[in-house]
């Protein structure tokens, strides 16, 4: 699986709205944001980088003012981690993924045996409140703003989903999202529940719609990273099991 999710992540980031692309290495950058989380690079399956094309790519980012950043399965492409850190860069964290295929996928249900309904923004105020429910959702790791909004929209429009639960008084409770599929996966995140609402099932709900649209659309498996093991149990419980590592990596000065 590790090959899959590698070639994935090289196909999303080629879909992002500034391409780069160095020996062995693609970067994706959004104009939009100056984010270390957004704008990142990862390698090709089997890459084997010279120290050369390692500092080609350190300038990619410099150039723009921007930390160097990776997020790759290190399993997919054993000689990059090397060379990496030969280069300087050290390791952020290392990642369980899990993955969920429709044979394993199953509907959860609340304490009282009852599925939430689950729906899709249309309008851009809908938008809006889930970037708002989500940054509250994360304790402003990252902050609501009209690109954020504007990202997720992009992400229904462009083959991929959006999926939230309402709030009783209109806003949203909880949401996330998907990628388009690519190489016959996709990756769900930004998985969040406000801090009011959780203990509801909704991240468990929202997952599970995320997934199941997905496969209506022909992916053959939808893969995730998890923060915790209570975030663990809740996605096994609908069907994701452990297949691999990631790994992210920086470079500071």
């Amino acid at each position: 699986m590790d090959t899959n999710v590698q070639n994935f992540a090289v196909a999303n980031l080629r879909r992002r709205p500034l391409v780069v692309e160095t020996a062995g290495f693609v970067v994706g950058f959004d104009p939009g944001t100056t984010s270390p989380y957004i704008n990142y690079a990862t390698p090709v399956p089997g890459a084997e980088p010279t120290a050369g094309d390692v500092a080609e790519l350190v300038e990619a980012f410099r150039g723009r003012g921007l930390k160097p950043r990776l997020e790759f399965a290190p399993d997919a492409a054993p000689a990059v981690e090397p060379a990496l850190r030969e280069a300087g860069f050290t390791v952020e964290a290392v990642h369980e993924y899990l993955v969920c295929t429709p044979q394993t996928l199953t509907a959860p249900r609340t304490a009282a045996g009852e599925a939430l309904l689950v729906e899709a923004p249309a309008a851009q105020e809908e938008y809006a409140m889930i970037d708002a429910a989500l940054a509250e959702a994360f304790s402003g790791e990252f902050g609501s703003s009209p690109e954020g909004a504007a990202r997720l929209r992009r992400t229904q429009e462009g083959g991929g989903a959006v999926r939230y639960v309402r709030a009783p008084d209109g806003g949203c409770a909880g949401g996330a999202l998907c990628s388009a599929p690519a190489v016959g996966t996709c990756e769900l995140a930004g998985v969040g529940t406000r801090p009011a609402f959780r203990g509801r099932g909704i991240a468990a709900a929202v997952t599970a719609a995320l997934a199941g649209t997905m496969f209506a659309r022909g992916a053959d498996s939808v893969w995730l990273e998890y923060s915790g093991e209570g975030s663990r149990r809740v996605y096994e419980r609908v069907g994701f099991r452990p297949a691999g590592t990631r790994l992210y990596v920086s470079l500071e000065g």
